[in-house]
């Protein structure tokens, strides 16, 4: 058996209290660290915030009106291009997702109710009516308004890649909804 020399308890106590109190401050040192750097990440451009709050917007009402359309509208052209819209705006909105900054959260289903409320309960004619003007046509506009100016004057380089790459579809959809409108006999602003 091997003897320890002895040492006074109170040398023992303090020699505990300062080891505790020496991790508690590296503890508290880490999870400073760990709180900026996220915040760090979440700093966006003015621009790059309002895209994410516009585009998104746009783009999930866009998305959920055409859902809307595609089982309230008897048209076929009308569904057809819901349909079209559906598709294209749901991986629009997951490119958004994957392109934000960590840490950014990109609302998955923000749509504008009052837009979606506006259709909800129309049927028939007038439904498609409504739907053509006030989504296909105005919605579409919002949508290349807020790509549009994250291209001019966003900074962060991915959403302004997702931006890009969206642009081509919506500016798609914009003219289907005018040809859409045309075909109807419906007045067709110009952009």
């Amino acid at each position: 058996m091997i003897r320890l020399p002895s040492v006074p308890s109170v040398s023992l106590a303090r020699i505990a209290a300062a080891a505790c109190f020496g991790g508690l401050l590296t503890a508290a040192s880490l999870a400073s660290a760990q709180n900026a750097a996220p915040a760090d990440a979440v700093r966006l451009h003015a621009a790059d915030q309002t895209f994410i709050a516009d585009g998104t917007k746009a783009v999930a009402t866009q998305r959920d009106a055409a859902r809307i359309a595609t089982a309230r509208s008897a048209d076929r052209d009308v569904k057809a291009f819901a349909e079209r819209v559906s598709d294209d705006d749901a991986k629009i909105t997951d490119a958004l997702r994957a392109a934000s900054p960590r840490g950014v959260d990109v609302p998955k289903n923000d749509p504008d109710e009052a837009v979606l409320a506006s259709i909800n309960n129309l049927r028939g004619a007038e439904f498609d009516k409504r739907y053509i003007e006030q989504v296909a046509l105005a919605g579409e506009q919002k949508a290349l308004s807020a790509f549009q100016a994250e291209i001019a004057s966003g900074r962060d380089e991915k959403l302004k890649a997702a931006a890009k790459q969206a642009l081509p579809t919506i500016q798609q959809h914009y003219a289907m909804a005018q040809e859409l409108a045309k075909r109807k006999h419906l007045t067709v602003a110009a952009q």
